[in-house]
């Protein structure tokens, strides 16, 4: 009987991936220095949860929606923030938004002991299908920095330009509550409730310019990030938050937010494509990864939201600024609301037929947005908190000489760097299932031996602090 490896008396939740016989986790010294494990590592479902720090769930009730609704109201009341709109009018336009948004940053920034720094990131975007002239585009960035982990970067996005019907149009009102007031809302509500407070990773909470024209400010921001060498672990973009309802007759679904995640992954080579497809990875990139932690670390009991993960890389044939992300090759998602009515996005202000157009405060929950920053809190908390993911995961697949494989599973991968490491868990589950269903504590070690077949189901290994707080899952590349 090959390996016992196939999964018995399944129910949709807790599996017993292992029998008796094959639960041994063996330690092969593949790579070098790495110490041999004498106990077995047992293969056990994925039940044992998250543990939440109490201070978590203090950080969480800090969240306050009369602040969000204040911070959309500022915002709509600009008139509009259409990219090419004044830069230099204090009440109207694109600038006074911007002064605002920094300005705020910086109060938040002052109660932080010198741990959280703002800037302005400004560069000029070239004329365009979508934009008439040379434009100035800025972003607004504060960054927490970690005490422990500093060069791990967790990021919150949204995005302070709107737009009406005519994408040149940068005159009439664009007054943007939604789409996406409600966006620059979390992340600057975010960045109030963390500032005070101290984490291993480095938290990024940025409102970014241009994004309807083309993405501009996220792509920039990304790029200067991914050429600074910035590791860039989780990155969230918050767009369109703020319907809890779609004002068209469907039933309104305010407990849930939808989570976008791309499946092959947008900065990969034709090669690495190749090798996905061969080994059944399309499910398993980086953003899919993020998407499952998040899942995890932020459940309805903590947060009152409901994710709801749809394994696509946006809305249909569509972008927001986590795809700017995405192209630097960091693990990003986008958050929206559960339906949107388009009748409130990208139009005019007016009246038709007795029906509003418009993106108008009137359409936006704020309770809704609340929510939605409380799914974004817990899990950059857990990420922050919690220690990095592995780093260059590989799964060994060449057989001894003379034969045309091997039904053991060989993984190799770096050391993390945190000194509260307690050890890795290798994760598993079946090719079908889509989430990770059973796990195999291993120990502080770097290479594993399992006597299950690689041919059966999907392999990751996350780390685990000595907490008990686990990273996101790293999927292994095939080694050379």
């Amino acid at each position: 009987m090959e390996n016992n490896d196939v999964l018995k008396g399944k129910s949709p939740s807790r599996r017993t991936f292992l029998s008796a016989s094959a639960a041994t986790a063996v330690i092969a010294p593949i790579v070098a220095q790495t110490t041999a494990a004498s106990a077995a590592a047992t293969g056990t479902s994925t039940g044992a949860p998250q543990t939440f720090d109490p201070q978590l769930r203090m950080l969480l009730s800090e969240i306050d929606p009369g602040r969000i609704q204040s911070i959309i109201s500022t915002l709509a009341g600009f008139g509009t923030r259409h990219t090419a709109s004044s830069q230099t009018d204090t009440k109207r336009g694109i600038g006074a938004a911007i002064a605002y948004v920094t300005d705020q940053m910086n109060q938040i920034a002052a109660t932080s002991s010198g741990r959280m720094t703002v800037q302005q990131q400004t560069f000029t975007q070239p004329a365009s299908a979508t934009l008439a002239n040379p434009t100035l585009i800025t972003n607004v960035i504060a960054t927490l920095k970690g005490t422990a982990s500093p060069e791990r970067f967790y990021v919150v996005t949204g995005h302070l330009d709107s737009r009406c019907t005519d994408i040149l149009d940068a005159t009439s009102d664009a007054p943007g509550a939604d789409d996406d007031a409600s966006g620059v809302a979390v992340a600057l509500e975010l960045a109030r409730v963390f500032a005070t407070r101290q984490f291993p990773g480095t938290m990024v909470f940025a409102a970014v310019d241009g994004e309807e024209e083309g993405l501009f400010g996220s792509t920039f921001m990304a790029q200067q990030m991914a050429a600074a060498g910035n590791d860039v672990q989780g990155m969230f973009s918050n767009d369109i938050v703020g319907a809890s309802q779609a004002f068209d007759g469907t039933k309104p679904d305010p407990f849930t937010v939808r989570l976008f995640l791309e499946g092959i992954p947008t900065n990969v080579t034709a090669g690495q494509i190749a090798t996905m497809k061969a080994v059944g990875g399309e499910n398993d990139g980086l953003s899919r990864q993020l998407g499952r932690f998040a899942q995890e670390v932020a459940p309805f009991w903590l947060t009152g939201m409901n994710i709801r993960l749809i394994w696509r890389r946006d809305r249909y044939l569509r972008a927001s600024d986590h795809v700017s992300f995405q192209g630097q090759g960091y693990p990003a998602a986008r958050f929206t609301e559960p339906r949107e009515n388009f009748n409130h996005e990208h139009r005019n202000v007016e009246v038709i037929n007795g029906v509003q157009f418009g993106d108008l405060l009137e359409f936006v929950d704020f309770d809704y947005v609340g929510r939605v920053a409380k799914v974004n809190a817990a899990v950059m908390w857990a990420l922050a908190t919690g220690p990095g993911t592995p780093k260059n995961l590989q799964i060994h697949t060449s057989p001894p000489t003379g034969f045309a494989g091997i039904n053991t599973t060989t993984l190799t991968w770096s050391a993390n760097p945190e000194p509260n490491l307690a050890g890795y868990q290798v994760v598993m589950r079946e090719t079908t299932s889509p989430d990770w269903t059973n796990t195999t504590d291993v120990g502080n070690v770097t290479t594993v031996t399992l006597n299950i077949s690689k041919d059966n189901v999907q392999f990751g290994v996350r780390a685990v602090d000595q907490n008990g707080n686990r990273s996101p899952v790293a999927f292994p590349q095939v080694a050379a």
